[in-house]
Order: C-alpha cells, then structure tokens, then sequence
C-alpha cells in the first residue's frame, strides 16, 4: 500500500546564526534525541534510524504506540527521553543502543516520547514533493486524537514567538531552532532547513574510546540527530587523566569500527553509553569534533 519503504533520507538542517525573519517562515523547537522515521503499514512497524539503520527492537514501545496509526503513514522526528522535566540525550542513546533482551526493561524503567516534526506519507500518498504547511497540517489532524507518546512538535509561524522560545526553552533540554519555509517539499539528504543553536559546543554521549580507558587517545561520540558513531580528534595530555577517570566505571561492550579524519576506519572499544561530554565541532559534516570536557551528572 505505501510506497515508501526504508531506507530513507532524511532532510537535513544548515546552521545559521539569526533568527529567519519575514513571510513564509515556520519555527520548530530543536529537540536533541534519537532520529527515527516510522513506517506504519499492513504489515505492521518500521523504526528507521537517520544512518538507515532499523531500530525497532530499541524501542518497543514507539512501535507498539505507532500501531495506532493508519495504514501507509509514514512520521518523520525525534524519539526523546524526559527526565526531570528535560531531554536526557544521554538516556535516549542508552536506549538506542540496548540488545533486544535489555530493550524491554528500558523500554519500562526509561519510556520514550516521539516528537514528530514532519509527515512524509498519508494514506500510501507520497508527501514530500508536497509544501511543509500542507504536510504539517495533515500531521497535526492525524496525531491529535492519539495523543501521548506520539505528538506532533509545537510550530508557529510568529517570529517574536519563536524568539521566545529560543530564549525560554533551553532549560527544558531544547538546544534552539529549526527554521522551515512553509513552501518547502521534503527534500531527504538536502541541509534545505534551517538550524539555530544557543552555542557552538554541544552535548555527545560517548559510545566507545580509542587507546587504554584510564587515558585515552579518543573518543567516539554519537552527536545529537545522528546515530553514525563519530572518532574525535586527539585529546589533550590533560584531558586523557579527566575523561579516563570519568570513563573508569564504564561497561566494556566489546570492539567496533568507525571513521576517523583523515585516518580512515579505525577500531575502538565499545563502551555501554552513559558518559556525555561538551564538545565543538566544525560546521560541515564530517569536520573536527573536539572534546572539551565530561558533563557532571
């Protein structure tokens, strides 16, 4: 019935450092989780990761909610853990990278939200070619009767408003804005969006780490939106005492791979994703990523 099936691409964000100002503008709050695309057909659920990876034994519990939608929808957002009354970027990858056998028990203790910012089918139609105020209009209509834990993000089309969230809502977990123009199809692999964040450093769970763990070379990172583990530049000779003895209680998980700037595929061990760290990265893609510091909990 639908004709999308996964993978997908994603639509990607350009980061910017104003507010986008004049007609036909959409503000979205920015949430910092895992992003997942949901699939709903005849068949039952698909759970995509941004990389393409299927993640639906991660989380059973969003594919048991999804169940409720129609045949042939597909969502495209952010899967968010609240605790304390904010995001927990870090629970949420803990929960992206669970075993099935430990999904369900994380599923119970740490239960994820869906925020949902854009519909990609309605029915088995294809939407993307379709303007964003269409297609946010139909997301809107099609998720209020299910309520909780699949929601649409609040929108306005109010700059002043916007503004103030971007002032307000940081303290809830939310790191800015994405800027949409109303017009816009869907455009997957395309930075077509818009991005504004508070600073330029930002929160990484570290998923792994090169060298020995009590001072090691780097660190492989999952950043905010993206689940393809990323390799840090070097850690300063300081930094290696800091993060080593922050990583000494972490819960080796084996070995892995994954590519480093102008190194190439480098291995690293695996650890179980529970230390965040604050790090700077480059505007493009696949620039530098530095860790600065650890987070304290």
């Amino acid at each position: 019935m639908n004709t999308l099936r996964p993978p997908v691409k994603v639509a990607l964000a350009e980061s910017v450092g104003v507010l986008a100002r004049g007609d036909g503008w959409a503000y979205e709050p920015k949430f910092d989780g895992h992003r997942v695309l949901v699939f709903r057909d005849a068949d039952g659920v698909v759970l995509q990761a941004r990389s393409g990876r299927l993640v639906g034994s991660a989380f059973p519990d969003l594919a048991a909610a999804a169940r409720r939608l129609p045949e042939g929808t597909v969502l495209d957002g952010e899967a968010v853990i609240w605790t304390g009354g904010r995001t927990d970027f870090a629970a949420v990858q803990r929960r992206a990278a669970a075993t099935p056998a430990r999904a369900a028990v994380l599923a119970r203790r740490l239960p994820a939200s869906y925020a949902a910012f854009d519909l990609l089918a309605d029915g088995g139609t294809d939407l993307r070619r379709a303007p964003y105020e269409r297609r946010r209009a139909r997301l809107v209509e099609l998720l209020g009767p299910l309520g909780p834990p699949l929601q649409p993000v609040p929108m306005t089309t109010d700059p002043e408003l916007a503004e103030t969230w971007y002032e307000t809502l940081p303290e809830t977990g939310i790191e800015g804005l994405v800027m949409k123009r109303l017009d816009q199809p869907y455009r997957g692999g395309v930075r077509a969006w818009r991005k504004l964040r508070h600073t330029d450093t930002r929160d990484a769970v570290v998923v792994g780490h090169t060298g020995a763990r009590q001072r090691p070379g780097a660190l492989v990172l999952v950043l905010p939106g993206d689940d393809t583990p990323v390799v840090s530049s070097p850690l300063a000779p300081g930094l290696r005492t800091v993060v080593g003895a922050a990583l000494a209680g972490a819960i080796p998980a084996g070995e892995g791979t994954a590519t480093a700037v102008g190194v190439g595929e480098v291995t690293y061990h695996r650890v179980v994703p529970e230390l965040v760290v604050e790090v700077g990265q480059q505007t493009t893609r696949h620039g530098f990523v530095t860790v600065l510091r650890p987070k304290e909990n």
